[in-house]
């Protein structure tokens, strides 16, 4: 599934790991900050300005930096998402059109249109969040981590407990919420084919007075998805306090054991400045937990929309024209030979069952027969629109299956009776 989607980005694979360049720069810069801002606290001396002006300039430069490449990194990465949703509509508007009759049944007409906007754009999103946060946030915690442990052992330990303690708390909830949004995606397609139906039969809406029933079928459909979206984030909010739970604690210990070590050590073990330093990459790892998460839960309501969007990327049509398949119609005969039809292999009954026909060459036939008898059935398996179940429809004497696709769609003419799926 990822193989699929990721390969719909193509040309903007460059502008991908340029993001992850930048970032990581800035990630760099972000952590090397406090362990200066902890050697001009530890430095400053009397009334000397020397070590302000020194460190001052250092860390202005590096937070300069920091956000240069912070900002690039934004730009880069927009430029990657939108590029990626370009060309997955892209490549998904071409496959469908390959696609069969049967193929737009399978999916529906609704589903499709939700799958190339809809879901697109919460893939766009993930993505960008992945390739943002998701590279940025692990960097994070890995420095922040790395350069705790070089300021003071002992102390980065209450990170060590409180890290994989928060972690379990967005699993859980991140468990909570999957479901749910796998649910939602289904429930916007029933919308949007209430809408289509709705403009598609608008005449006959209007001409049988059914708006009251069509606005009410449509406030289900949409009752439904904000239902479910609203439980999903009310499960979702969970995350804030916890996250400021685990933030306050860890400010609280580090502080609290901070100040125990430098009163009892006279600041040998530990000083003022690197305890500054401490609280300030306890603060970063959790933040950076916490867009984790964020990051996380989007990747968690786009994972429903890779499967739908890989799904129809991977098709393969249910027609395909026979290789080197006949490409001349000798006459127009036309021969129904023990034709039985269903538009889907589970149905139990079939459209069409046991239909013998010959229709010579030149002659005018009419097939009459009430509404839902499955003449236009009938007529959609001469130029091959539908397979046949059973049986074999022969143009010129020649099984369709064994013509080559677009010789027998340009010998046999056809007008449909509904112009739009």
């Amino acid at each position: 599934m990822f193989k699929t989607i990721f390969h719909s980005l193509r040309e903007f694979k460059k502008t991908t790991v340029i993001t992850a360049i930048y970032l990581f720069l800035e990630v760099l810069l972000e952590c090397i900050i406090p362990f200066i801002m902890a050697m001009l606290i530890d430095n400053m001396t009397g009334n000397s300005m020397t070590p302000i002006i020194k460190y001052g300039l250092i860390l202005l430069i590096m937070a300069m930096a920091s956000l240069l490449f912070g900002t690039l990194g934004g730009r880069t990465a927009a430029t990657a998402s939108t590029g990626l949703a370009k060309n997955l509509r892209h490549d998904m508007f071409h496959r469908i059109q390959d696609f069969a009759f049967e193929d737009i049944d399978k999916f529906s007409s609704s589903s499709l249109v939700t799958r190339m906007t809809t879901d697109v754009t919460y893939v766009q999103n993930a993505f960008q969040m992945m390739i943002r946060i998701g590279f940025r946030a692990p960097l994070m915690i890995i420095f922040a981590i790395v350069m705790s442990f070089r300021i003071n052992a002992d102390m980065s330990k209450i990170f060590l407990i409180i890290v994989p303690a928060l972690a379990v708390v967005l699993i859980l909830v991140s468990g909570g919420v999957f479901p749910i949004f796998k649910r939602i995606f289904k429930k916007y397609d029933a919308l949007n084919n209430s809408v289509q139906e709705n403009i598609n039969g608008i005449r006959v809406v209007k001409s049988f007075v059914r708006e009251k029933e069509e606005i009410d079928k449509f406030h289900g459909a949409s009752e439904e998805v904000r239902r479910d979206f609203t439980k999903a984030e009310r499960i979702i909010s969970l995350t804030m306090p916890a996250m400021t739970f685990f933030i306050f604690s860890s400010m609280m210990l580090i502080s609290f054991f901070g100040a125990k070590i430098i009163i009892s050590t006279g600041g040998s073990a530990l000083s003022t400045g690197q305890l500054s330093s401490l609280i300030t990459y306890g603060v970063q790892m959790l933040a950076s937990i916490m867009m984790l998460s964020m990051a996380f839960v989007l990747i968690l309501i786009a994972y429903e929309p890779m499967i739908r969007i890989s799904e129809v990327l991977k098709h393969k049509s249910s027609l395909v024209g026979k290789e080197n398949g006949v490409t001349e119609v000798s006459d127009g005969s036309i021969s129904f030979e023990n034709v039985s039809f269903k538009y889907s292999k589970s149905a139990q009954k079939n459209a069409l069952s046991d239909i013998n026909l010959n229709i010579p060459s030149g002659a005018t036939v009419g097939i009459i027969g009430g509404t839902g008898s499955s003449k236009s059935t009938l007529v959609q398996l001469i130029p091959r629109l539908y397979d046949v179940t059973t049986g074999s429809v022969k143009v010129g004497g020649v099984d369709v299956r064994d013509y080559d696709m677009t010789a027998l769609r340009d010998a046999v003419s056809m007008v449909l009776q509904k112009n739009q799926i």
